[in-house]
């Protein structure tokens, strides 16, 4: 077993990261209402609770941040100029015209070729990577062609076709910025319910925007952890989250992230010293084992699948024994897991201090 109380070193490895999951406890769908899920809070000990005991796990003082950004529709079928059938996933929107998208077919379309998308058509532009530049070709924008074209983008681990239930439960009741390919799956579990149990308790809340990508789901492709590079997912904060956040640390409350996606998003705006700035950019930070954090003192978030940047992520924040220990306990208790899942309420083993040096992989 490798000393994961130190820093990653290039020796630090894929596998330590696995589980064993048995495949029943995969949630192939949501729990009816979203609060109902289960909770478990890993703190001094492991406690196993329900998302409506949320509130009285938190401070008064606290502030939590959820992420607002939207799915979008992202899987699109069509067919190339020869016949062949092609699928699309749509990565990014990049502008009215243009998207990078992974493309599906038994061969790859050249630059300069068409693609039949529906009632449009799509030039094939340029390779980036794994990805490819394409321009729509059709009437309007391309991201309200594909809202009214595509399929949602369950996760690969969902076995079934996406329906209406999806359609409503696979985005967060506070989800507003069109873009995401994936949801941020922590915050499904809020209804008006709890928020209202949350402000009721004093506790406040602040958004940011962080549109996943589908490389989210991607598996890691070599074993060290020092060779992986992430993908990159673009951001914003506002300065009205930064102010929230400088008022909460005043009146000694804590910064608690709704989630990996704004975890990734709060410690990539955030100075050395932990203060946060305002603005958008992109952010392929790979936070593992040794990692400082220097905005991020809780974390909700589910279970997330082995050998997963993911849960590298958990476990540089809760401890690696710690939980990899929660791992072990929410498959002995028949946690549901993944997407549609139950949640667990991080917190580090001692306070984590704004502003300590950043050990991420850059």
């Amino acid at each position: 077993m490798r000393d994961y109380n130190g820093l990653m070193t290039a020796h630090s490895l894929k596998s330590d990261f696995f589980y064993d999951l048995p495949p029943e406890l995969i949630a192939q769908h949501p729990v009816n209402p979203r609060s109902a899920s289960r909770l478990l809070h890993v703190a001094a000990d492991l406690a196993d609770l329900g998302m409506r005991d949320l509130p009285s796990r938190l401070w008064p003082e606290d502030l939590l941040v959820f992420n607002d950004t939207r799915v979008i529709r992202a899987r699109l079928y069509g067919h190339k100029d020869s016949g062949g059938r092609i699928q699309l996933l749509v990565e990014r929107v990049l502008d009215e015209r243009e998207i990078l998208a992974q493309v599906g077919a038994s061969k790859t379309p050249k630059p300069g070729s068409r693609l039949r998308i529906a009632d449009a058509d799509f030039t094939m532009l340029t390779r980036e990577d794994d990805l490819f530049r394409l321009r729509y070709e059709g009437e309007g924008a391309v991201l309200d062609f594909i809202e009214r074209a595509g399929q949602l983008p369950l996760p690969p681990y969902i076995r079934h076709a996406p329906d209406s239930e999806d359609d409503e439960r696979y985005q967060t009741v506070f989800a507003r910025e069109r873009g995401a390919v994936a949801a941020p799956t922590a915050g499904l579990h809020f209804d008006e319910t709890l928020l209202a149990a949350i402000r009721d308790r004093g506790i406040r809340t602040a958004t940011l925007t962080l549109h996943v990508g589908a490389g989210t789901f991607q598996p890691m492709r070599v074993e060290k952890l020092a060779e992986h590079r992430m993908h990159a997912e673009r951001y914003v904060i506002s300065e009205a989250l930064c102010e929230a956040v400088r008022e909460t640390r005043a009146r000694g409350g804590r910064i608690v992230a709704v989630g990996t996606t704004v975890t990734r998003a709060l410690e990539s705006a955030a100075d050395a010293d932990g203060t946060l700035r305002p603005g958008a950019g992109e952010t392929s930070i790979f936070i593992t084992p040794g990692y400082r954090f220097r905005i991020v003192q809780a974390l909700l978030t589910n279970f997330h699948l082995p050998e997963s940047t993911l849960m590298m992520l958990v476990c540089a924040f809760g401890g690696y024994e710690r939980l990899m220990a929660a791992y072990r306990h929410a498959v002995a208790q028949r946690y549901r897991f993944f997407s549609y899942g139950d949640a667990m309420l991080i917190e580090p083993e001692a306070a984590q201090a704004p502003g300590a040096t950043s050990t991420a992989v850059p």
